[in-house]
Order: C-alpha cells, then sequence, then structure tokens
C-alpha cells in the first residue's frame, strides 16, 4: 500500500534506472543532472499533510507556556503537537554503552528546557506546507532565560549545568590524567593550544523524510539518510515496536558527509504525527533549518605539546582535547576518541598519550563530519611537527622524513592502540616534494623575502593517514542471475552522489563476463535489503564492495554445477570464459552456455544467486602525503592558495575517475575549513553564521586546479586491496594550508594562527 501512495517524478523506478557505462563514465549521472533523481522533495506524495516545527529562538531558557489554540484553529491545520501532546518518551543518549552520561536525555520536542537556538518546541501539521508555516506563526512560547554555555571553557566550569540532574557538563571523559614525566628527556618542547573550528556540514540536499502508516499497521518511511538500516532501528525503538514493523526507503540521497548517519529527532516523530492526525506526512527543512540543527562538525580545542632532540627526531607528543558535543550528546561526544586513536599519525613516536574531555553547550549538536574525529588529529600533529621544525631550525619537510614510520614496519602498532595495515609514508612524502619542486619554491619564497615583497609565498606540507571503516562492522550482499540474463546486485550500503551504482556494477560485471549496463544495483530499502550497516567512514567498497565481489565468485561457483549439469561435465571441468561470458568444458569452446541458459536451466524454485555476510579482518589505513603554495599579501592580510598537490593511497582503486573525484572533493571541503568556513555564536548562543550569505562556503573559483596523483599499497584485509577514499582529501589537506599561510609569515615572526585564516585574522596576526 505504502508504496502505491508514491507517485515519482522519474519516469522509471531507481534500482532499475541503467544506462551502457560505455557512454557515461558515471551511470547515476544521467537521472541526478537532469532532475530526474528521486530526491524525496521531488516525488508527489499524493494525500500527504506537511510538517513544519517552532524551533526556540533562545538558547538556554526554560519554557513557562506554550500557545497553540490560535495555531490549531487556523485554517488547513490538522494539528499542533507539543512534548505533553505527541506521546513520545525523551530519547537516551546515543552511546551510553560507551560510557556517555546517560542522565543527558532528550526530548524530541523540547519539554521544560530548551538548550539550543533551533530546537524543535512544537509541531504543526496542516494540509499545505504554507498553512503550515503561516500556522507556526501563531504558537506563543514564554521562556524564562537562563544564562548560556556557548563555549567549553565555559562548560568546564559547570558553573551554569545544562542538566541539572547529571550534575556536570561533561558528557564524555576520553582519558586518563597526564603523565609528569612525558618530556623528561627532551631538548626541546614546543607547546600550541589550536582550534579546529564549528563547521556545518551543508549538504547540497537538506534533510527531508516522509511517514505513512499501512492498512497493514507497518510504517513506511522514506527518510534521506546514510544508513536506513540503523534509522529503521532508531523508529523502532522510539515508536515501541518491531523493526519487521517498519520499511524505510532511502532514494537519491544530495550529500550527507556524516551528518545523514541515522536520523535526527524531527524525522523520529513523523510516524507519531502521521498516527495523531490520522494521515500520512512529509518534512523538508529549509536550508536556515538545516544550519541551525542539523547537526554541526569538529568543534575542537587542542593543545599540543611536541619533545625531542635538536637533531629533529620527535620523542614524545600529547594531545589534550576539550570537545564541543552541543547542546545533546551525539556521536559528537565520542569522536575525539576517534582524533585520539590517530593522534600519532604517521609518525613513529615512543611516547604519546591523550587525555581530555566533551563538554555540552548551548549550540547545536555535533555529529560526524567527513573525516569525523581524524581530521582533528591530523591537524594537531601536523601543526606540532611544524612548530617543532621552526623550534629546531630545520627544514620541515625533513623533519617528516626523519620520522615516518618505515616501509617495512607494517602491520604497525601504535602507541594509542591502532594497527596500521600497510603503507609506505616515505614515498609518498618523497612524491611529493618531486611533484611539488620543493627546493625551487624555497629558493623563490627567500628571494621574495630578501626583495621586501609585499606577496608573501609560502609552502605548507601535510602527511596523513586515517582509519576508514574503523567500527571494523560487516555487510550484507546478494548477486543473483536471471533467465533473462540479467544481473541483479543488491549491498547494504547506500549512497549519497559517491558513484556506488557504477562501481559496484563494473566490479560485478568485470567478474562474469557481462556488460555492465546488464547488471542493476539495488540500495537503501529495507525491505529489498534485509540488513545493512550503510555508509560512512570511508567503508563502501572496502566491505560492501568486498561482499558484492565475494558473493559474485559463490554465484560463478554455483552456475559451473549448473553448467556440469546441463553439459553432462564434471564440475572441475567447467571453466567461466570471462571475456565472453560463456561457460563450456574446458578445451571444448564450441559448445558453451549463457549466463541467461544457466540461470533458466534451474529448477523453477531455485535461483542463480549467492548471498553472504562479509566480517573484515580489520579497519583499513589510508595515507597520503598533501602540500599547499599559497601567496599572503601583507599589507591586507589576503591569502590566494595558489597550488594544492596531493598523493593520495587507499590501496588498489577500481575506478580512478570516481576516486579522484572523491578526493577533489574532500580537497574541496578542506580548503573551506582551511580559509573561509566557521560556524559561529555570539555571547548569547545564537547563531551568526546560520545561511549562505553568512557562511563562506568558497565557489569553484576561489579553487585552483588540484593535482592529484595516486599510490596503489594494497591491504591484505580484503580481497580486493581496497581501502577507503571518500574522506582522506578532507583530511590532508587543512594542515597543508594553514601550515603554508604561517610559513609565508614566519620570517615576520607569525609562529600560529587559528582556523579559519580569514583576511582579518591573518592580518591580525601581523600586527602583533
Amino acid at each position: 500500500m505504502a508504496r502505491t501512495s508514491v507517485v515519482s517524478s522519474s519516469t522509471t523506478d531507481r534500482s532499475s534506472r541503467v544506462t551502457d557505462t560505455r557512454v557515461n563514465l558515471r551511470r547515476e549521472d544521467q537521472r541526478l543532472l537532469t532532475g530526474a533523481g528521486t530526491f524525496i522533495d521531488n516525488q508527489r506524495f499524493e494525500g500527504f499533510a506537511h510538517v513544519v516545527f517552532c524551533r526556540s529562538i533562545l538558547s538556554h531558557a526554560e519554557i513557562t507556556s506554550i500557545e497553540v489554540d490560535d495555531a490549531q484553529d487556523a485554517q488547513g491545520v490538522l494539528g499542533v503537537l507539543t512534548a505533553e501532546t505527541l506521546g513520545l518518551e525523551a530519547l537516551a543518549p546515543e552511546y551510553v554503552g560507551l560510557g556517555v552520561e546517560a542522565e543527558m536525555l532528550r526530548w524530541p520536542l523540547a519539554r521544560d528546557r530548551v538548550r539550543f537556538v533551533g530546537e524543535p518546541v512544537a509541531a504543526v501539521v496542516a494540509t499545505t506546507r504554507q498553512a503550515a508555516v503561516d500556522a507556526a506563526e501563531l504558537v506563543e512560547i514564554d521562556y524564562e532565560m537562563l544564562d548560556p554555555v556557548v563555549t567549553v571553557e565555559n562548560a568546564m566550569l559547570d558553573d551554569v549545568l545544562l542538566f541539572p540532574e547529571a550534575g556536570t557538563n561533561q558528557a564524555f571523559d576520553l582519558y586518563e590524567e597526564p603523565s609528569t614525566d612525558l618530556f623528561a628527556d627532551c631538548e626541546v618542547v614546543v607547546r600550541q593550544r589550536l582550534r579546529n573550528q564549528r563547521l556545518a556540514p551543508c549538504p547540497l540536499e537538506v534533510r527531508a523524510s516522509a511517514a505513512i502508516w499501512g492498512d497493514d499497521g507497518r510504517l513506511t518511511q522514506w527518510v534521506a539518510s546514510q544508513t536506513p538500516h540503523n534509522a529503521r532501528t532508531q523508529l523502532s525503538m522510539a515508536h515501541g515496536i518491531d523493526e519487521d514493523a517498519i520499511r524505510v526507503i532511502t532514494p537519491d540521497v544530495g550529500g550527507g558527509f556524516g551528518a545523514k548517519i541515522g536520523i535526527g529527532v524531527e524525522e523520529l516523530m513523523l510516524g507519531q504525527l502521521a498516527k495523531l492526525v490520522g494521515q500520512p506526512v512529509r518534512w523538508v527543512e529549509t536550508r536556515s533549518e538545516s544550519m541551525m540543527a542539523m547537526g554541526h562538525g569538529r568543534a575542537q580545542d587542542q593543545l599540543i605539546e611536541i619533545g625531542g632532540s635538536r637533531d629533529g627526531t620527535i620523542g614524545a607528543y600529547r594531545l589534550t582535547i576539550a570537545a564541543d558535543c552541543g547542546a545533546y550528546p551525539r556521536m559528537g561526544a565520542i569522536l575525539a576518541s576517534m582524533t585520539g586513536l590517530m593522534a600519532s599519525g604517521v609518525y613513529d613516536i615512543d611516547r604519546v598519550e591523550v587525555v581530555g574531555a566533551s563538554y555540552v553547550t548551548n549550540t547545536c549538536p555535533v555529529v560526524a563530519y567527513r573525516g569525523a574525529g581524524r581530521p582533528e588529529a591530523t591537524a594537531a600533529i601536523e601543526r606540532a611537527v611544524d612548530l617543532f621544525a621552526a623550534e629546531v631550525e630545520i627544514d620541515s619537510a625533513l623533519v617528516r622524513d626523519r620520522n615516518l614510520i618505515p616501509a617495512d614496519a607494517f602491520p604497525h602498532d601504535t602507541p594509542t592502540g591502532a594497527t596500521y595495515d600497510s603503507g609506505d609514508y616515505p614515498e609518498a612524502l618523497r612524491r611529493l616534494c618531486k611533484e611539488l619542486d620543493l627546493g625551487a619554491l624555497r629558493v623563490e619564497q627567500q628571494a621574495r623575502r630578501d626583495g621586501g615583497d609585499t606577496t608573501r609565498l609560502g609552502i605548507g606540507l601535510s602527511t596523513y593517514v586515517e582509519i576508514t571503516a574503523p567500527l571494523i562492522d560487516s555487510e550484507w550482499a546478494d548477486v543473483e542471475v536471471t533467465s533473462d540474463g540479467r544481473v541483479i546486485g543488491s549491498v547494504g550500503t547506500t549512497a549519497q552522489g559517491q558513484g556506488h551504482e557504477t562501481t559496484f556494477a563494473t566490479l560485478i560485471a568485470d567478474r562474469l563476463g557481462v556488460a555492465a549496463h546488464l547488471v542493476e544495483i539495488r540500495l537503501g530499502d529495507t525491505d529489498e535489503i534485509p540488513r545493512g550497516e550503510g555508509t560512512m567512514g570511508s567503508r563502501s567498497m572496502q566491505i560492501g564492495g568486498a561482499a558484492l565481489a565475494d558473493a559474485t565468485e559463490l554465484v560463478i561457483e554455483k552456475a559451473r554445477e549448473a553448467a556440469a549439469h546441463i553439459l553432462e561435465a564434471a564440475v572441475a571441468d567447467v571453466v567461466l570464459n570471462v571475456s565472453k561470458g560463456h561457460f563450456h568444458v574446458a578445451g571444448s569452446p564450441a559448445i558453451s552456455l549463457t549466463w541467461a541458459a544457466v540461470a533458466g536451466g534451474l529448477p523453477a524454485d531455485e535461483r542463480l544467486n549467492a548471498e553472504l555476510v562479509f566480517d573484515p579482518e580489520g579497519s583499513t589505513f589510508p595515507f597520503g602525503a598533501h602540500a599547499a603554495v599559497v601567496e599572503v599579501d601583507i599589507e591586507t592580510g589576503a591569502v590566494e592558495l595558489v597550488r594544492m598537490v596531493a598523493i593520495d593511497d587507499a590501496g588498489t582503486i577500481l575506478n580512478p575517475v570516481l576516486a579522484e573525484g572523491q578526493i577533489h572533493g574532500g580537497l574541496a571541503q578542506g580548503v573551506a575549513q582551511a580559509l573561509f568556513e566557521e560556524f559561529t555564536y555570539d555571547e548569547d548562543g545564537n547563531p551568526t553564521t546560520a545561511n549562505f550569505l553568512a557562511y563562506a562556503i568558497p565557489a569553484a573559483s576561489e579553487l585552483p586546479a588540484f593535482e592529484a596523483h595516486s599510490m596503489q599499497t594494497p591491504t591484505p584485509l580484503n580481497a580486493l586491496g581496497a581501502k577507503g577514499i571518500g574522506e582522506s582529501g578532507t583530511i590532508g589537506s587543512v594542515p597543508a594550508v594553514q601550515n603554508a599561510v604561517i610559513d609565508a609569515l614566519a620570517d615576520l615572526g607569525v609562529r600560529h594562527i587559528d582556523l579559519p585564516l580569514s583576511p582579518r585574522r591573518v592580518w591580525r596576526s601581523l600586527q602583533c
């Protein structure tokens, strides 16, 4: 029933839309670029009411009253709900099992107290969106203001508690207390405070969802999510019904970047709202709502301490983290533990410590954002290495090379508990310096300094390693060949623009010996895909792809058995001619069977398929080296990024075009963090950058042509040899740009500048 209640704006079902990859590099592009995608807001949900949320205008306040009568009486309004009438219980914090403070509960609609500007307080359901918007303006909410806690520094004082019942603003304790003798034998110790600023993920598609109850009592909900099965679990818990009674459909999703892992409280409420008004409902947030309430990223204050010898050998490193997890402890509460895991980066450092905690503040909750804890680790260690190199007066490239983990040391166990699977960090740095022509750039830099040029040249390096598929979770896949020769590949990952359909179809087609356009990839429907972990942590190819590859091999073996029966031959004598996609007896190719013939020769109740769950042996660790070349106008503080060179190694690359696209996107977001973007609040907790006029996302014209180069060091942890590629560009680029700007001004006494490196901030650093 639920499926037939939606009329898609596209001409065919998403799973069956395929185009010949001989013409299109990405089979998704035809529909995504011509407006034929099945994004939720593109679809005609007939008979669905519209939901609009009334959101808090204060960052911290007690709710004294909510008056909804005028809104309820407005034309077209079906219902106005508050926490008292919604009927959903408070939600426990995510990751309570990992030690997150259990008393920091969140009501889907704020009850008694609001904790950030943009928090939903009431929900209006109306026959049209405009009627819902108009009625929402009639809801009167009275508050008694409380002192806001906007910064981590204030949160740590515990003078004002966001959750008095918890007795603290600390949401999560990361690591043990620091030791007193970590740097005892170091000739040089350098300390510096850093800010890894708060960012808004800004996916092109904002959050959207629609919900309907079927006559059979099942809830069907469309969500723009990276993890439909996780969303189903969240809905099951919120509504108190079995997961089997819920179907989640994730159609085309216009970007996620981590912020769409699972679902938010808004999506959680839709099923209950639909039940209360007796009508299916839909919700699409505005861009301003998305900026204020979708979730933010990064938001770490750090203290780096690095020590070693004057010959450039690093002996000890400590990273102290104060993480801002926003008003409610979501994934942001624990992301600093990922920062701690990757704290030592690519360096062979004997003694490494990570200490700190995460705290709640009266700001938007922090969630995963491209890299999710790993960019913060790289930003810290790469700034530390540059500061250390400056202190011992050795070129930063030489200091890096001297301290890199050698290529023959893998697998390598780090002091923070990671086991790096494979790598060649010295080779990545060597290739970077060669592509950069580092020596020539240093000569030009010195010439400008000697000549008193007001446009200074800066060169910044960053060598990085990151963890992908960090949870070491499994993935489900099924591959089936039909009697008409079509191939159906189903997998538990989902796509938000990465090109999964193209890559997965090619992966299967190459093994079966069929044309890629004959392979249909099914994603994102929990009724069709019985289980799945979704897409996050750059896991899709190395786990989802590996699952599909293994299932394909099992299908081939099953087909050989069926072909042997038809050909009246021994199974061991039957071979698959991959170049033609035919089965025949070895040495007798004249008599052969197509895939269609083999599948059609099975009994009517049998399928030519293989279903499995792939369990990886461990996480993989992509790595690389990035460099930025900048010009800085010392009279105005303006920064121009002249070159961005990236050497990235994600193991075996299955589709170079898509891999380079991921690197380009990551580099763009990294450069954006380094030079432009920051989500800010005033002292009262009011957002000051809640739209695209104030939040400075760079245009293509503000970015150089990226110089991307690939290395391939396969991982031994899956048959593909593949590691993740989706976040690497973001991780290595930020400190490269930051180091470059500071390097440009080093001779003028500039030691450090916090992100983002705006002209005002750069100019002020020169006035000190």
